[in-house]
């Protein structure tokens, strides 16, 4: 008992003076973990993340908290033990994955935060995070279970930025039947050049089941602008279903006057 009380008169006064490998190589002789919060924090403030799963797996065995299972799957995201951290999430409950996930995606820790956003079945942030790992079918595929405008939109423009236009136009076409997203969407594309995808997007959204009058309206706006020989045959088609003064005020603005 002694011995280990003299281990943690040590760890305290090299904690104090700021060496934290040492200290936490004391605490576990010691076995002592009353000091875990101060620990805890030297150790992420110094970066000692390779220890710090080695002290929180003695502190782990002592006590039964949230808390410590947080920094200890977040500890092994640090250090890049994916392996560990996916055992450890299924095996463990109460561990507030959210936070970790979070913390992940910030720092970008992007494998790490797919394992974690993956098992909470977090399908916009895995949407998000898959983007950053450039995993554009993935992406596209998290998209489609979060179903959530913004979700489309951020994995639709990305897929631009990147020229994957087959996948960018899979996600356009759930985001256009929204009336209120398709001119987020036209502008995006427009405001990059992108006007012949754009067409194309509009045209495949014309068959929807779902479509409407601003998918119609808007497809012959992009005629009059990028495409003037195919808009008289639009007109003839689909003249029920565009929004007609609208249409023709682009048509002045453009000066086509027949």
């Amino acid at each position: 008992v002694e011995e280990k009380e003299c281990w943690s008169e040590l760890a305290k006064a090299q904690l104090a003076g700021g060496n934290i490998k040492d200290a936490i190589t004391s605490y576990i002789r010691a076995d002592d973990e009353s000091n875990r919060d101060s620990v805890i924090a030297e150790a992420k403030k110094s970066d000692s993340y390779e220890d710090l799963v080695k002290y929180l797996k003695m502190v782990r065995s002592k006590v039964k908290e949230a808390s410590v299972d947080t920094e200890l799957a977040y500890a092994y995201a640090k250090i890049g033990e994916l392996g560990h951290l996916e055992e450890f999430i299924v095996s463990t409950p109460g561990i507030n994955l959210q936070s970790v996930g979070d913390r992940c995606f910030d720092e970008g820790i992007f494998e790490a935060s797919k394992i974690i956003f993956t098992s909470l079945s977090n399908w916009g942030r895995l949407a998000s995070t898959l983007v950053k790992l450039t995993q554009y079918q993935a992406a596209v595929d998290a998209a489609r279970k979060a179903n959530s405008s913004k979700t489309w939109k951020e994995v639709c423009f990305a897929c631009v930025e990147q020229e994957e236009y087959r996948l960018a136009q899979l996600c356009g076409l759930s985001i256009i039947v929204n009336a209120d997203d398709l001119e987020d969407v036209s502008e995006f594309y427009q405001g990059r050049g992108k006007n012949e995808e754009l067409i194309a997007l509009m045209e495949a959204g014309l068959g929807l089941e779902r479509s409407h009058m601003g998918i119609f309206t808007e497809l012959g706006i992009l005629y009059a602008k990028y495409k003037l020989d195919k808009l008289m045959e639009h007109l003839k088609l689909f003249s029920n279903k565009i929004n007609i003064p609208k249409l023709i005020r682009v048509c002045e603005e453009q000066m086509h006057w027949k």
